[in-house]
């Protein structure tokens, strides 16, 4: 079971990196833009290895991870997970040496998007405006942008070019020898200290079908070098950010070839766009995570047993996928994907802990996700801290009889008095059986026991029975 302390531990040594210099831009970048996706937590472990970085220009002095802990006065686990999130959100790249006894690591600091690149990224600025809201989304993009000085009417631009204003003196013949030439080149192991601007979130190829897309594609509507490099890019972005697959891309595809043959990518990216809002009732995409994260996963190899085999799909799963299990290859309504989402980012629930949560709440409301009762049950396993798939389901067994009172909106039993409740029978998941719950495990051994004992009770009184009629039938005889 790989955990945070598999991964580092306080001991470990760490140096920050930097690709180029960090503006102070940047902050407000990071604060208004960034933040919002990826959280507060994130955001300070950016601003804390930023910090150190400052000292030196492009390299840190060398730290351990227990000062990083005392530094943000948070646990080695919430900055491992914080990390996480940098790298996949394109802001950190790690590095790792390992020694028989040591381990250390390089944190590059990446600068993140321009304000232009963000706001025209197709991914991150579909994320905000769904996170934020459309007046909070137009603020941000008003207070990052201006007015060109090209739009400046009544003006005409009268800039002198390099040769209008210097010329290259000749003095004399100059030869070029190796010394300058080197001097002219860069030392070897070093590089100037700049900036190159970061590139977009790019999802891999190799996770969207291409060859099934390209199928079903007729040559004479789009031609096959219409899928450039750059419109594959586009599409891999656009498959993962609207979960379209290649049979319904096929469409849309086909909706954004120009009159060139040509794939315009603008109008790739507004089809994708219009066909999720027509399916989702003018929603936008939310950025959560994919499937339960791999440092909370229990189960890393192939599972030997049922309770294995189910635990492991409630952490590989995503809940939109399992809402979808659920009704058959049905798409999750627009409130039920609303409630989960709202609970997942405000009690901060794993996806794996919310599989658990959807399966015990559909199946004890009749397949309806109930948000007052989702929330209730949420806020109590957040309370709880639970992390994981098997903690979910040990607390829903043990709080099981607290959980019908809240479903039926009666008081709790330490307020009930010490009446006697009546015996319910109710739909359970699958992990709720009888053999899988230890009360009625327990419960079912008392019952056993005590047959066990009538039984035993019985043939001895018949076994006496039988002796008594025999002495007196001896009694008789003589």
């Amino acid at each position: 079971m790989a955990q945070h302390w598999q991964e580092m531990l306080p001991i470990d040594r760490y140096t920050v990196a930097a690709s180029g210099l960090l503006h102070d831009y940047d902050r407000k970048v990071l604060t208004l833009l960034y933040q919002p996706l990826i959280g507060s937590v994130c955001f300070s472990l950016y601003m804390t290895l930023w910090a150190e970085l400052e000292e030196n220009r492009l390299w840190s002095s060398s730290n351990s991870h227990h000062s990083l802990m005392n530094f943000m006065d948070m646990g080695l686990k919430d900055i491992y997970e914080a990390r996480l999130k940098l790298e996949g959100i394109g802001l950190l790249k790690v590095y790792v040496n390992k020694d028989e006894e040591t381990r250390s690591f390089i944190y590059e600091l990446l600068p993140p998007l321009t304000p232009e690149q963000f706001f025209l990224d197709g991914m991150l600025n579909i994320y905000l405006y769904k996170k934020l809201g459309r007046n909070q989304f137009m603020r941000l993009k008003r207070f990052f942008s201006d007015q060109k000085v090209m739009t400046a009417t009544g003006y005409e631009e009268v800039t002198k070019a390099f040769q209008d204003v210097f010329k290259s003196g000749h003095p004399g013949t100059f030869e070029v020898g190796d010394e300058v030439v080197q001097l002219m080149n860069e030392s070897e192991g070093e590089g100037y200290i700049g900036r190159q601007e970061q590139e977009g979130i790019q999802i891999g190829n190799e996770d969207f079908n291409f060859e099934l897309l390209q199928a079903g594609l007729n040559e004479s509507l789009v031609p096959k070098k219409a899928i450039t490099v750059k419109v594959k890019e586009s599409i891999s972005n656009l498959a993962f950010l609207y979960g379209i697959d290649p049979i319904q891309m096929k469409n849309i595809v086909i909706s954004a070839v120009n009159e060139d043959n040509e794939i315009d990518i603008e109008e790739l990216r507004k089809s994708a766009r219009d066909w999720y809002q027509f399916q989702n009732q003018d929603q936008l995409p939310s950025l959560i995570d994919r499937v339960h994260p791999a440092i909370h996963q229990t189960h890393k190899k192939q599972p030997e047993t049922q309770e294995e085999e189910l635990i492991r799909y409630l952490e590989i799963t995503s809940p939109r996928q399992l809402l979808k299990d659920i009704s058959g290859g049905a798409e999750p309504s627009k409130g039920d994907l609303q409630i989960i989402e709202d609970v997942m980012f405000q009690q901060k629930l794993l996806p794996g802990v919310i599989n658990v949560l959807i399966q015990y709440v559909m199946l004890k409301t009749d397949m309806k996700l109930t948000k007052g009762y989702v929330e209730k049950i949420a806020g109590h396993w957040a309370r709880k801290k639970i992390k994981t798939p098997q903690e979910a389901i040990d607390l829903a067994k043990k709080e099981h009889r607290q959980y019908l009172d809240w479903a039926e909106g009666k008081k709790t039993a330490s307020t009930a008095g010490n009446k006697k409740k009546p015996i319910r029978t109710e739909m359970l998941p699958d992990w709720f059986d009888e053999k899988g719950s230890a009360a009625a495990k327990k419960k079912e051994s008392q019952k056993q026991n005590s047959e066990k004992e009538q039984y035993e009770l019985e043939m001895k009184k018949r076994e006496l029975n039988e002796k008594l009629k025999k002495l007196r039938s001896q009694e008789v005889t003589d």
